[in-house]
């Protein structure tokens, strides 16, 4: 049976349920199985060996996301390559191929999650009532360790960049 949790999360301060485990610094990274396009997956063994800046959100058209997603783009280009930045909303793909394009994101691998909701569900962050992903970032590292680990409690909260950021160079240094 699927794990629901309630209370760790609101929508415009009203609560929601979460699908799936909380991931916790150590935890493995779950594996996941998620489209890059309409007919292409990807999943996180395609990513071995590097270390991810995962960013989720729950959809690239909403004014958090959009600042958030462009937020990682800019700082990817510093990261090096031994990063990738991964961003993961249920838009399909080929809205979130649009959205890069006039906004132009360049350095972010943007990823969907509307097909199965497998992600949302192996990293808890899949919302029951609305069937998008909640907000938060996930780093792992080349061994897909969890590292980093930020939960957003409120739907239109911004994360906590320089946190992730931060904890993203120490791995990566």
């Amino acid at each position: 049976m699927t794990q629901e949790r309630t209370g760790k999360a609101t929508v415009g301060g009203q609560p929601i349920t979460l699908v799936g485990p909380e991931l916790k610094v150590g935890d493995k990274a779950p594996a996941f199985t998620i489209n890059k396009d309409l007919m292409t997956e990807a999943s996180l063994s395609d990513y071995a060996g590097r270390i991810k800046l995962i960013s989720v959100v729950p959809s690239l058209d909403t004014d958090v996301c959009d600042a958030q997603t462009r937020r990682f783009n800019q700082e990817a280009s510093k990261l090096g390559d031994s990063v990738v930045v991964l961003t993961i909303s249920v838009d399909l793909p080929f809205a979130q191929s649009r959205f890069c394009a006039t906004a132009g994101i360049e350095r972010v691998v943007t990823l969907s999650d509307y097909k199965h909701r497998a992600f949302g569900e192996a990293y808890g962050v899949l919302i029951k009532e609305l069937q998008l992903d909640q907000r938060a970032i996930f780093i792992v590292d080349a061994d897909d360790t969890v590292r980093y680990v930020e939960y957003l409690s409120e739907l239109s909260e911004h994360p906590n960049y320089d946190a992730a950021l931060a904890a993203l160079r120490g791995l990566a240094e």
